[in-house]
């Protein structure tokens, strides 16, 4: 029944402007609005939703994950663009804060919302 069904994701934010600005200005994601919600497109996908919620919490994990080809080179530009990469004892992290440790190389970082985002190298 849904196996035809063009699904999206979608995650909240407690400022729709400052997201708008973050996920366009700072990440470069081409980024719509309608009806006071934000459409992020991106390479391969339907769209990824971003709606306003007052009571907004940020998700305990990460909501939406990048890709790259080399987690090196977007670590340094993002870090270029503002972003800073998260620090976490738990994890074995390098001096960009990227995750070495085993598994996919993986960087994680948060939007204004404090919604939990990453990088990770496409193997």
């Amino acid at each position: 029944m849904l196996e035809n069904s063009k699904a999206f994701s979608g995650f909240s934010v407690d400022d729709v402007p400052a997201a708008k600005r973050f996920y366009s200005e700072t990440l470069g994601l081409d980024v719509s609005e309608e009806n006071g919600m934000l459409w992020l497109r991106v390479t391969g996908d339907s769209g990824i939703l971003v709606y306003p919620k007052p009571e907004h919490t940020p998700a305990s994990f990460t909501v939406l994950n990048f890709p790259v080809d080399d987690i090196d080179t977007a670590v340094d530009e993002l870090t270029a663009r503002g972003v800073r990469f998260e620090r976490d004892d738990d994890f074995d992290l390098d001096e960009k804060g990227i995750f070495r440790g085993g598994g996919p190389l993986i960087a994680w970082f948060k939007d204004p919302a404090d919604n939990v985002l990453s990088v990770l190298q496409d193997s």
